[in-house]
């Protein structure tokens, strides 16, 4: 018996290292499939897609066994942006639909100027964007007491050339209202600009409103602004162009005349020196040299003689909150101090705003160069104060 074995034993070596080659063979001649493999593509695919090996390359492309029969799970994307608002669809989803790799879409706009021209597609997504603006792209807005809404509709198509079905879909964006957004929906507000260049930071744009009550939310619109003695002004400027995260808007000098000049001798300070003048009880600045919105009120008046019409000057400056301290401090002997002449480059410029009963005269233009001043809606009237008074 141990002859036998002995003479078994170098073929049972043989077929024991002839099956260790077969397995090792087997091993590495087992197929790997590029098309099926997950973890190569450069990010992380979505559910609706997979990661395939196309084109010599790694990529996410939509998963071919989508099928999807409920138009109502094709939710848009929004990005409702303070300048533009894009809408974007998951092109997986409108494949599982039907439609094919070329789709084109387009915004509610005759001319097709916000159509596939403005129309991106990344990552499987199809886009298109519009500008924050009424009637740009056809972009319908809607204002109610806390929002501003913008209303569109976004349209697909299989071809450039439309015979199959439309897919639309609505959409809005909805902007809480605040001093800048409702400058910026406003069709005619009072409102005054300037435009401002800070060394080596760029240009600012400055506007600056006359608005209806103490939310800032409503300026008033129209041809001219006409008001009772009881009535409260509400004044406010935003810095909407620069930046203004780093920059604060300060109301240096604020004061009214009977006339359209700036330099008119009577004059009646509201702010001086960046503070409010202390002898009138009805100014309240709520907000001076903190951010990038001043906003002040008084209660309205008109000048001692035969003056009707009221114009409000507002001299501004920018304030860099990383170098500076802007919140003016308001000592009793600064309030008491004359100031520095005015630098008239610098000033906005309202009005006029007329009493009740008195004839109104046309819009004020501003005199700045680099300014369009424009005045609207119902107009002021006031206790009578004299001019010079502080």
């Amino acid at each position: 018996m141990s002859q036998l074995m002995e003479r078994m034993a170098p073929v049972l070596w043989l077929a024991l290292a002839s099956c260790i080659l077969t397995l090792a063979s087997t091993e590495q001649q087992v197929p790997v499939n590029p098309a099926t493999t997950d973890d190569n593509c450069e990010r992380t695919c979505r559910p609706k897609e997979e990661c395939r090996f196309v084109g010599d390359t790694w990529n996410c492309v939509c998963r071919q066994d989508l099928n999807i029969s409920n138009v109502h799970s094709l939710q848009p994307q929004l990005d409702c942006e303070a300048k533009e608002i894009k809408v974007s669809l998951d092109k997986c989803l409108l494949g599982g639909l039907g439609f094919g790799d070329e789709v084109y879409a387009y915004l509610q706009d005759p001319n097709w100027n916000c159509s596939s021209m403005m129309q991106r597609e990344e990552e499987n997504w199809i886009s298109v964007t519009s500008p924050t603006q009424a009637g740009a792209c056809g972009n319908i807005l809607e204002r109610n007491q806390t929002h501003a809404i913008y209303k569109n509709t976004l349209s697909l198509v299989n071809d450039f050339i439309i015979r199959d079905t439309i897919l639309s879909i609505n959409f809005q964006c909805a902007y809480p209202l605040d001093m800048k957004v409702s400058l910026q929906t406003a069709l005619k507000p009072i409102v005054s600009s300037l435009n401002i260049s800070v060394d080596g930071e760029g240009e600012f744009t400055v506007r600056m409103a006359l608005f209806q009550d103490q939310n800032y939310t409503s300026p008033y619109e129209g041809a001219a602004v006409v008001l009772s003695v009881e009535s409260m002004l509400y004044v406010g400027a935003v810095l909407e162009r620069g930046d203004t995260s780093r920059f604060n808007l300060v109301l240096r000098n604020c004061y009214a005349t009977p006339t359209g000049d700036m330099n008119d001798p009577v004059r009646y300070f509201i702010i001086r020196n960046s503070c409010p003048n202390k002898r009138d009880s009805t100014i309240y600045v709520e907000e001076n040299g903190v951010s990038s919105e001043s906003r002040f009120s008084v209660q309205m008046f008109m000048f001692a003689g035969n003056y009707d019409l009221v114009f409000l000057h507002c001299e501004i400056s920018l304030c860099d909150s990383l170098k500076e301290q802007c919140q003016p401090s308001c000592s009793r002997s600064q309030l008491r101090s004359e100031g520095v002449p005015i630098d008239p480059a610098r000033v906005l410029d309202l009005g006029p705003i007329t009493r009740r009963g008195a004839q109104s005269l046309g819009v004020m233009s501003g005199t700045t160069s680099t300014a369009v001043f424009l005045v609207a809606g119902p107009m002021l009237l006031l206790p009578v104060l004299l001019a010079g008074l502080f």
